[in-house]
């Protein structure tokens, strides 16, 4: 990939504390990129930012909770007052949960997922394209490959998941001859804190992942894939081999699919 994709380029990373998108802060900050970073966690925020500004990065710190509208709009606007503009709108900031759906005892578990997956990205997005209409920019979705297919526990997330790929999609077709694209991004499991971070049947964060982290992509890989893709304006990208293969399985013989998702959630793979 070319430096120069990036460089100069005014980039929003929600959820820009942990995970894919502390990841994504730290590669882009090599990448000679202005960064505008939101996360809720305002102490873990502000480390990335100084990792960042390490790295020779320009970085503003924008503690926000994108579940709440005004808070998205604070942020685009913040951006925008700091750097003039925005090129690349990534919504990343995301929870997940761990639970059957017959064992949940607190059905708020599913306002919270949707509120801050799906709606925080539709509120970020909404603030932001007219500015991205201007820089015919990038808007970057992070969804799942829960958000392509079902999986067991996770009822509520892969729900929300679903909800973001139908929105980027249709949007995507909207904005077709704007100069505006929509690039979605469809990760497998990735070593992150998100699942310790997890809503429980009890609606309350887990603090443990059920999953062997070992086992699972980095999270400096799934950000670097994601960053290639982002450069040529991808429409999705798929992550893993298996994962691609498992989804034309699926359109042949989606019982297969279900059993194998059942089966590696049971052994926490």
């Amino acid at each position: 990939m070319n430096k120069n994709s990036f460089a100069e380029n005014v980039i929003i990373i929600t959820g820009a504390s942990a995970g894919i998108g502390k990841e994504l802060a730290l590669q882009f900050s090599k990448l000679d990129s202005l960064l505008s970073l939101a996360a809720r966690d305002e102490k873990k925020l502000n480390e990335i930012a100084e990792q960042c500004r390490a790295n020779g990065a320009k970085v503003l710190a924008f503690p926000a909770d994108v579940s709440q509208k005004a808070e998205c709009k604070n942020l685009i606007d913040r951006t925008v007052e700091e750097f003039g503009r925005i090129d690349t709108l990534i919504n990343n900031a995301g929870v997940s949960m761990w639970a059957r759906f017959d064992e949940i005892t607190d059905l708020t578990l599913f306002e919270k997922i949707i509120q801050v997956n799906y709606l925080g990205s539709v509120y970020c997005t909404y603030f932001a394209l007219s500015h991205l209409k201007k820089s015919k920019g990038r808007i970057v979705g992070i969804s799942s490959l829960t958000g392509k297919t079902g999986v067991p526990t996770r009822t509520g997330y892969s729900a929300s998941k679903h909800a973001m790929a139908g929105f980027f999609d249709s949007l995507r077709i909207e904005l077709m001859n704007s100069g505006v694209t929509v690039t979605m991004i469809y990760p497998g499991f990735v070593a992150t804190e998100v699942r310790e971070r997890a809503f429980g049947a009890d609606g309350k964060t887990l603090g443990k992942s059920h999953i062997n982290e070992k086992n699972v992509m980095t999270a400096e890989e799934c950000a670097s894939q994601i960053i290639k893709a982002v450069a040529k304006r991808k429409r999705e990208l798929v992550m893993t081999t298996k994962a691609k293969i498992g989804l034309w399985i699926k359109l042949l013989n989606p019982g297969l699919i279900d059993k194998t998702s059942l089966k590696m959630i049971s052994k926490g793979k």
